[in-house]
């Protein structure tokens, strides 16, 4: 890559990706922010899990590594006070799951980071419904 160049033009898609990122977290409010990161994090392990079936080693890494992230974003963001026994049952998954996506991140099994990708979807839908009512 030249020297000179972006780091964002690195491609377009990934351009239009946080072009598309960056619009939608500007205008978010604090639950809709939960919900991208939610969003994020599915993607970013079925992500993984496909790479790792492609045998794309740098892409597999890159996705778990953003999966991590989010997760420790996620445990980062609840509140103990307001949130009581929740937010720690919350921390406790978050946590449980950081470890499964560790553990499979080496492997050559996609199952374990499609499961962990099952899970946060459910959460994520719980965390919609909860938004919804």
């Amino acid at each position: 890559m030249n020297r000179y160049a972006s780091p964002l033009a690195r491609s377009p898609a990934e351009t239009y990706r946080r072009i598309d990122i960056a619009g939608r977290t500007g205008e978010a409010d604090p639950h809709r922010l939960v919900g991208l990161l939610y969003e994020e994090g599915v993607s970013a392990l079925r992500a993984a899990a496909f790479a790792i079936e492609q045998g794309q080693a740098r892409v597999r890494n890159d996705r778990i590594s953003r999966a991590t992230a989010i997760l420790f974003a996620l445990e980062a963001g609840l509140d103990f006070d307001q949130g009581g026994e929740i937010a720690r049952t919350l921390a406790t998954f978050y946590h449980g799951l950081r470890q499964q996506v560790l553990a499979a991140s080496t492997g050559i099994d996609p199952a374990p980071l499609r499961d962990a990708a099952d899970s946060l979807q459910e959460i994520a839908g719980a965390w919609s419904a909860v938004r919804a009512s």
